[in-house]
Formats: structure tokens, sequence, C-alpha cells
């Protein structure tokens, strides 16, 4: 009996099941059905655009100075029109869900989204640049920028989302998503596209941050690892569908400093400028400008060496604590 007979048998029933699941909610990706960009080229894509934010830092060696504008020059250019062909694919594909007739308008709006894109190099460029800036002052650890662009998950996962930010405000549908949870599975590091992120920000070490769609941070935030900006309940229809489309996550002003593990959940949240949230924090109410937040210092048992307990901070003594 020859050793692939076992897979040849089972092929036929599972080949049937599989080819008849076309309009599986899952379905199949193909060039005469949704025809979308694979989430490789997308990724791919997204590399290329960060090469071209950061010329010789995320590609895989330096940059020729004496080519580099001729680099940079075929490099936008290409990008761009991959870019555009994979716009172009998910708004068709989003009209077929959305029924709106109006795919013969695709192509206009994938060029419109790639030129907003171009043209928004520059003020993106700025804005990392404030960010790359807060993350080398805000962290002693740092030695230099050039170690902040290439090695802070924290500052990769800002990239990203600065890049799909943009086209997510030119209503592209899939791509900027796909962008930023491939960030979310490199970093830890959760940020829709759709969160609003003023200059300067910076996530220190960054595992763990959940940063929800209507989420919007002010100038000169900094976040610690374990942060949930969340929403805290999710309203439905009559018909007990999920109501999308309002805000649902809270508001950080400027200059505010949330440390390791707050929580902080619901759409009329809003976190006052110069405060400051201390660890673990669980807050679904707004706090004024300047407040610092903080839950009630633990008091950890201590059992020392010759078997006596003490409280930090003060003696204790075992009343049938079952320690």
């Amino acid at each position: 009996m020859p050793q692939e007979e076992w897979i040849q048998a089972l092929l036929p029933d599972a080949m049937g099941h599989l080819l008849q699941c076309r309009e599986c909610p899952r379905s199949a990706n193909t060039r005469s059905g949704m025809n979308l960009a694979g989430k490789k080229a997308v990724c791919d894509v997204l590399d290329d655009l960060i090469a071209i934010l950061f010329p010789g830092c995320h590609g895989h060696g330096p940059a020729d100075e004496t080519e580099i504008e001729v680099d940079l020059r075929n490099h936008v250019r290409g990008t761009a029109l991959a870019l555009k062909g994979q716009i172009r694919r998910a708004l068709e594909y989003q009209c077929t869900v959305d029924d709106c007739g109006d795919c013969d308008k695709c192509e206009q709006k994938a060029e419109a989204a790639v030129t907003a894109l171009i043209q928004q190099i520059p003020s993106v460029t700025a804005l990392l640049e404030q960010d790359i800036q807060a993350a080398y002052e805000g962290d002693p650890a740092a030695r230099s920028t050039m170690e902040v662009v290439m090695s802070y998950p924290g500052v990769y996962a800002v990239i990203v989302h600065r890049i799909a930010h943009v086209l997510y405000l030119e209503k592209v549908p899939l791509i900027p998503r796909i962008m930023s949870e491939h960030a979310h599975s490199l970093t830890g590091i959760d940020i829709h596209p759709g969160a609003t992120i003023g200059q300067g920000f910076f996530i220190d070490h960054g595992t763990g941050v959940v940063i929800g769609e209507t989420t919007v941070i002010g100038d000169r935030v900094k976040l610690y690892q374990g942060v949930t900006l969340g929403a805290m309940s999710f309203e439905k229809d009559e018909e007990g569908h999920l109501v999308k489309g309002i805000k649902r996550h809270p508001n950080v002003g400027d200059h505010v400093v949330i440390y390791s593990g707050a929580t902080i959940l619901g759409g009329e949240t809003t976190i006052g400028a110069h405060s400051v949230i201390g660890g673990n924090v669980w807050l679904t109410h707004s706090v004024p400008p300047g407040s610092k937040v903080y839950n009630q210092q633990p008091r950890p048992h201590i059992r020392q060496a010759d078997g006596s307990w003490t409280i930090a901070n003060g003696p204790w003594t075992d009343h049938g604590a079952g320690i």
C-alpha cells in the first residue's frame, strides 16, 4: 500500500466540502472572486513604506548616499503603484459587501488615497521625529535615536499607526487593519488605525498595550506596558446587533503618563492634561487636569529567615491567616 494512500482516500470528501464553501463567511480569495491582495503582500508594501520613511534603517543594509535620490524615487513609485492596486481591490470587495453599486469609482478612490498618503509624508515624518525624540528622552536606557528607531517595539507600532491612520481617514477598508494587526503580532501592541494620537507619543516596553478605535490621545503622552484604553460596553440596536461608528473609547489629555497595567474605559471618560495614572488603576470616569490616581499601597506579608512574619512598613502577627 503506498504511503500516501490514506490521504488520497480522504481528499474527495474534503475537497468537495472546501470547493462548495466558496460562499462561506471565510470564503476564498481568487482572481475571479474577491481578488484581494494577500496579507503578506500588504505587509511587504508596509515594509516598503517604512523603508521610504527611514532609508537604510529598516532594510537589509545602509542606503547608498550617491544613489539615494534615484532609489527613493523608484521606491516611492513602485510602492505607490502596488498600494494603489491593493486598495482598489479592497474597495471593490467592500462595495460588494455593502452593495453600494459604486465600484466604477474604486480606481479613482484608490488613487486619491495613495495620493493623500504620499502628500502627507512630510507631516508623518515630522510626527515620527517627535515620537522618536520622546522615546529617546523618555527612556534612560536609550543610547541614541537610531537605537530607538531600529529596536524599540513601541516606536515600530507607532510608525505603522501613523501610516495606517492616514489610510483609515481616507476610508480605505481592510488594508489599514492588516497593517496594524501586523504590528500587533510583532510587538504585542494593539493600536486600532482609527485612534487619533497627538505628537511626541511614546509607549515604553509596550507589550500588552491596547488602544481602541475611537481613542483620542493628546500631545506628549507616555504609556507603559499593559495599558488598556478600551470600551466599557457595546451598545446594541433593536435587533441585537452591535452599533458601530459611535464613540466608545476614552480621551487622554496632553502630557499624561499612564503606568503599567492601568485600564481606562468608556467613550465619555476623559483624563485631564498633566495627570498621572498609577499602575493597575481601573478607571471608568473622568478625572480633572493635574490629577494623580493611584491604588492604595499594598502591604506585602514577609516571612523572615527566623520564621517570624512582618508586614511591610510595620510588624504583623499571624492571627490564624493560614499562611
